[in-house]
Formats: structure tokens, C-alpha cells, sequence
């Protein structure tokens, strides 16, 4: 089932991925560099109803796959579903109602916007708040699918609503009404589908009950620990991984705003490439600890953390390294290529270490355990948050963006010693060396060579085969330097030959 999940979720999320950046240059184009901060602003917003979620669907996800290991009956699921959806029906409701009530205010006192009127951005703020809400209560159906394991059909949906969400947008701002408003409209409309889609499919999913599910005050005390912890957790990681982003959208122009906010979304696509992973092991990894079956658990440990450093290691090197080739490739723009490069490469750089610290994470809410990276998140608060404040008024969205990249260079160099001295005890020093540094150094090594032997002038056709050329082969190096990645093909190798052997004989 993993695998299939695995893949599912990678074909999934890596076409919900092409939908979300082939557009963006045309966004661009039809609505202009300010309207896009905007949409960048739209990210982070929707990024911070993890907060307000208070833990409900990391909970939800977990509470699922534990039902699948029969933890809960179908009537105590069915409780907790359909408390945790009036919660947040009320939470939604009450954001949209509040984003409506300070859009003047973040329109003229807090953004520095240049052609786009005061007006205009106060109504893309109130179409904003309604998706942002129906964006959150989707959030709830979505892990419990996950959690059920069903993510093939999880994956279908989700790819149909981001090819209606992405080319449905293209559009409307092409050829109805080249507007943000028209934009953010549209974006609520395919929300409103996509909830009632994923809303009815969660409840097939579950067994059939003696009755329905019903609100109930002990369903949601009995997940409040863990729910608890998420929350601090999301919290701290919110202000980390935020703050850059709302000083910045203070500090600057709305169209400098607009560039940053390009280079971000380029680089958060590596977590496409983790996600998938991640989303797939969890559930396992879960259902492996609730069982006690400890030595399969750190065989998947190590095996997607393998993984994670050769798919998202490797492209996140080619990202580093090629950033301003990439950017004009895509976007065709040298001057968006220009001003977005050295930001690229500096996020891309720190959404590497952040995705390296993935597996170990997903491993300690496996386990049921919080607390570490709540107190790891509250330390880096204290240290970090003043390093912001005070960087990025000298250097900008620069400095910020190096900020993200010394936070998780201290997670991985020493917020996760103090994980191994709880759970997998003996696995430390074989996590550092052969699940991140062989394949990392493998991939460094080749797209490094690659780099300096590309010839200065090129064609944007041969300039895209030496991009692709590169990616593909710091790719197999970094995959052929990965104990279970390596072995993995191997097999499957062995078996298309003895497969195509059988064929020819029959």
C-alpha cells in the first residue's frame, strides 16, 4: 500500500505543482508583478489557518490512521469527525468575518501598493478571507483521506480541482476579465467544489454506524494532548517560517514584494518532491508504532529519508545551482530571471535542510511526541525572530531569506541530537552519513561539474536538454549513492528482465 500511495501521491501532487507554476508568468502578465504580491500574500494567509486549525487535522490524520489499526470504532471516529467539523466551520466563518473587517486598514496603512488603488486591494482582501475559509475546512476532509490511507483517490481529486483551479484562473484573467478580483473569485468557486467533493468522499470512506456522528466534548478532550501539541508546534513553526514574509511585505514595495514572493513559491516547489513521502510514511509509520513492530519502523525511517535526500536533494542542488537558467527558462523574462536568482538559491538552500528534517519529524508525531519540537521551535523563536527584525531592514529580502537558511542548518547540525537520545537511539550517526551526506555529496558533485563545463552562450532549446541532462544524471548519482534507493532499482530492474525473459519464452 505504501508504494502505491507513494506514487500516487507524487504523480498527484507533482501535477497539482504544474499547476500551480506553469501560470504564474502569464498571471504576470495579465495582471502585473503587484497583483501577483497579492497572491503572494494569499499564501502566507492561508499558510497561518494551520494556526488556527489548533491542531485539528494533523490530529485527524493520525486519529484516522490509528482507526485503520483499530483504535476507534466507527461511532467514536464518526464523533471526533463530526466535532472537529463544527469547530471548524466556526473557526472559518469567524476568519472571513474578520478579514472583511480589516481590509481597508491592510490595504491603505499596511501594504505599499504603487498602481493598484486602495479600493481594489480591500476587495481582493474580503474575496480573499471567503477562500482562505472554504480553503480551511477543506483541510479537514483532506486528512482524513489521507489518514484512511485511500490516497489514490485523494490524489485524483485533488489533481482534477487544480487543473480546473489553475487553467479555469488562466482564463478568466486572459480572456473574461484580466482582474485580482476576478482572479480570487474564481479561486473560490472551484473551492466551494472541491469541499463538498472531499466532504462527500470522507464520509464513503468510513464504515457504516449504528447512527450518525454527533458533536461530543469527550471526543475532542480525548485528542487535546496531541491536538495541544500540534498547535505550539504549528505556532512556532508559523513565526519561523512566516515572519520574513509579513516584514517583508511591510518593508517593501508590493512589486518588490512580488519578486520575493516568485523566488518563495519556486523554491517551496521542492517540498513537492518530500511531501509525497512524508504524506505516504506517516500513516505507516504510525500504524508500525502502534503495533510495537520496532524494527520494521526504522528500516521505513531510513528508507524514506533516503529518499527524501535523492528526489528533493537532488533537485534542490539543480535549483541552487542553476537558479537564474531555471527562472528564465521559465518565465522567459531576464529581468524577473535577474532579480529572482540569488533569492532562488538561498531559499532553495534552506527548504533543503528544512526537508531533511521531515522524516525525523513525521517519526516523532509517530510516537505520539511534541514536546521536543515545540521546545527546539520556542529556543529558535527567541534567537531568530530578533536576527529578523533586525536583518532585514539592512539587507532586505536577502538577509531574510538567510535567516531561514541558519534556522534549519541548526535543526540538522543539533535540534535532532536530542531526538535520538529518545527514539531510534542507535540510528543517529547512520541517518547523517547515509541517508543525507552520501546522496547529497553525490548530487553536489555532478551538478557542480555540470555547472562549470556549460558553455556561456546557448539557445533556450539547448540550454533546456543541458538543464535537463544535469538534473537527470545528479539524479541517478545521488540515487546510485542511497543504500535502499540503489537497491530498490536494482530489484525492479531484476524483475523487468525476469518478466521480459518469461515473455519472450512464452
Amino acid at each position: 500500500m505504501i508504494q502505491r500511495n507513494l506514487i500516487a501521491n507524487y504523480l498527484g501532487q507533482g501535477w497539482v505543482a504544474l499547476m500551480g507554476l506553469a501560470f504564474i508568468p502569464l498571471y504576470i502578465r495579465y495582471l502585473g508583478i503587484e497583483a501577483y504580491g497579492l497572491i503572494g500574500l494569499f499564501a502566507v494567509l492561508q499558510a497561518w489557518l494551520s494556526l488556527l486549525d489548533m491542531g485539528m487535522t494533523p490530529t485527524l490524520n493520525r486519529e484516522m490512521a490509528r482507526f485503520t489499526g483499530g483504535a476507534h470504532s466507527s461511532e467514536s471516529i464518526l464523533d471526533l469527525l463530526r466535532s472537529i467539523e463544527v469547530v471548524a466551520i466556526t473557526v472559518a466563518l469567524l476568519l472571513a468575518l474578520g478579514i472583511w473587517a480589516g481590509s481597508d486598514w491592510l490595504a491603505s496603512d499596511w501594504l505599499r501598493a504603487e498602481t493598484l488603488s486602495a479600493d481594489v486591494v480591500a476587495q481582493a482582501f474580503v474575496i480573499m478571507g471567503v477562500v482562505t475559509s472554504l480553503r480551511f475546512v477543506e483541510g479537514i476532509y483532506r486528512s482524513c483521506i489521507i489518514g484512511l490511507q485511500h490516497q489514490v483517490h485523494y490524489n485524483v481529486i485533488n489533481s482534477c480541482f487544480a487543473t480546473l483551479r489553475g487553467f479555469g484562473a488562466l482564463v478568466v484573467v486572459g480572456w473574461i476579465s484580466p482582474t485580482i478580483e476576478a482572479f480570487f473569485i474564481w479561486q473560490g468557486v472551484v473551492s466551494l467544489l472541491t469541499l463538498c467533493v472531499l466532504g462527500a468522499f470522507t464520509y464513503r470512506l468510513i464504515p457504516k454506524s449504528v447512527r450518525s456522528g454527533r458533536f461530543s466534548i469527550q471526543a475532542l478532550q480525548g485528542i487535546s494532548r496531541f491536538a495541544g501539541g500540534m498547535l505550539g508546534i504549528t505556532f512556532l513553526t508559523l513565526l519561523l517560517t512566516q515572519i520574513d514574509k509579513i516584514l517583508l511585505s511591510k518593508i517593501l514595495t508590493l512589486s518588490e514584494y512580488g519578486y520575493y514572493s516568485l523566488a518563495a513559491v519556486v523554491a517551496s516547489a521542492l517540498y513537492m518532491l518530500t511531501g509525497p513521502i512524508t504524506q505516504a510514511w506517516f500513516p505507516r509509520l504510525s500504524e508500525l508504532h502502534a503495533t510495537d513492530n520496532q524494527a520494521e519502523l526504522i528500516r521505513k525511517y531510513h528508507q524514506g529519508a533516503q529518499l527524501v535526500s535523492v528526489l528533493m536533494g537532488s533537485a534542490a542542488i539543480v535549483l541552487i545551482i542553476f537558479s537564474e537558467d531555471v527562472l528564465q527558462l521559465w518565465t522567459q523574462d531576464h529581468l524577473l530571471a535577474e532579480r529572482g536568482s540569488i533569492l532562488l538559491s538561498i531559499l532553495a538552500l534552506g527548504n533543503l535542510l528544512n526537508g531533511l528534517m521531515w522524516m525525523p519529524y513525521q517519526t516523532q508525531l509517530a510516537h505520539g511526541w511534541t514536546d521536543l519540537a515545540t521546545r527546539i521551535n520556542l529556543v529558535s523563536v527567541i534567537f531568530i525572530v530578533p536576527a529578523i527584525l533586525w536583518v532585514t531592514p539592512l539587507y532586505g529580502a536577502e538577509g531574510a531569506a538567510w535567516i531561514w537558511v541558519c534556522l534549519n542548518a541548526g535543526y540538522l547540525l543539533i535540534g535532532i541530537h536530542l531526538m535520538y537520545r529518545r527514539i531510534l537511539t542507535e540510528e543517529k550517526w547512520r541517518w547523517y552519513r547515509f541517508d543525507i551526506l552520501q546522496p547529497l555529496l553525490a548530487a553536489t558533485g555532478v551538478a557542480s561539474i555540470s555547472a562549470w563545463v556549460m558553455p556561456d552562450s546557448l539557445t533556450w532549446q539547448v540550454q533546456l536538454l543541458w538543464l535537463s541532462a544535469s538534473s537527470v544524471t545528479t539524479l541517478v548519482a545521488s540515487a546510485m549513492s542511497s543504500q535502499y534507493v540503489r537497491a530498490a532499482l536494482i530489484t525492479k530492474i531484476k524483475l523487468r528482465r525476469k518478466v521480459t525473459r518469461s515473455s519472450s519464452t512464452i
